[in-house]
């Protein structure tokens, strides 16, 4: 076993079970001051990234980024919110296919702008979502699908994967780590679902849990393209194996949005 996957392990050792409680047992109040700081953390490694050198513009990205993300949890379950929070997932995700020199051509003006609504009014869609009278279910389900789509995606990938997905945005992605990803956040869903969610057929959730496979592999290729425009390996160093807090978030934060705007929409 080598140092990385070692390190990966030892984090979600301490991470999980933390997350476990919070979202079984925790006060609603905790779960979004957690969620809340950790948002802040990310938009400090975004701005840190893409402002290196300029303290000033880092503090102003967080000011707003924050202030974001305030307003989108005291929004509630605002249609408004979330038709707005879908159609910056389907910008972004589309943003892949043209890919621009972001971090030289756009303005520091465009790069605030961008980290905040990125950063601070999507993330907060998690606290959306729990916030659900079924909201633990929902929150304990999405964390599940996701996080067993990243580990199929990491040991098919490292196993079976040769072609690559998408190597000029994130190498180390394959093909066969894509369809892991999908495979792995489908057979959780599915399995998860006749537990948690049994109002729910087998057919909505399939379908939901691919959805949501796809949507986050494109949040984790979307923070790998940020990452590249900026020359950095990881977004921060906070999570040992893992990187920063937005390693973490990239892939949860698109599928947390699509979900809260789902079930506002067909399941409110």
């Amino acid at each position: 076993m080598d140092a990385n996957l070692k390190a990966r392990i030892a984090t979600a050792a301490v991470g999980i079970p933390l997350l476990v409680w919070l979202i079984a047992w925790g006060p609603p109040w905790l779960f979004a001051t957690f969620f809340f700081t950790l948002t802040l953390g990310a938009l400090y490694e975004f701005f840190a990234m893409t402002f290196p050198r300029a303290r000033p513009q880092q503090f102003a990205g967080i000011a707003f980024g924050g202030a974001l993300a305030i307003g989108v949890v005291l929004s509630g379950q605002s249609a408004a919110v979330g038709y707005l929070g879908v159609s910056l997932v389907l910008c972004f995700s589309a943003s892949l296919f043209f890919r621009e020199k972001f971090s030289e051509q756009a303005s520091p003006l465009l790069r605030t702008l961008f980290g905040g609504l990125y950063v601070g009014y999507l993330t907060p869609f998690v606290v959306l979502l729990f916030r659900r009278p079924d909201g633990r279910a929902w929150m304990g389900w999405l964390l599940l699908v996701v996080m067993a789509g990243d580990s199929a995606a990491y040991f098919i990938g490292r196993r079976f994967g040769k072609r690559k997905l998408a190597p000029t945005l994130s190498p180390g992605k394959t093909v066969a780590g894509a369809w892991g990803y999908l495979l792995g956040a489908v057979i959780v869903g599915l399995a998860v679902a006749a537990l948690v969610l049994r109002e729910f057929s087998w057919v909505e959730i399939l379908l939901l849990s691919s959805v949501l496979a796809v949507l986050g592999q494109a949040g984790d290729l979307f923070e790998s393209w940020i990452k590249r425009l900026s020359a950095v390996k990881d977004s921060g160093s906070i999570l040992p194996g893992h990187g920063g807090l937005l390693d973490r978030l990239d892939s949860l934060i698109f599928p947390a949005v699509f979900t809260t705007a789902y079930l506002r929409i067909f399941h409110s």
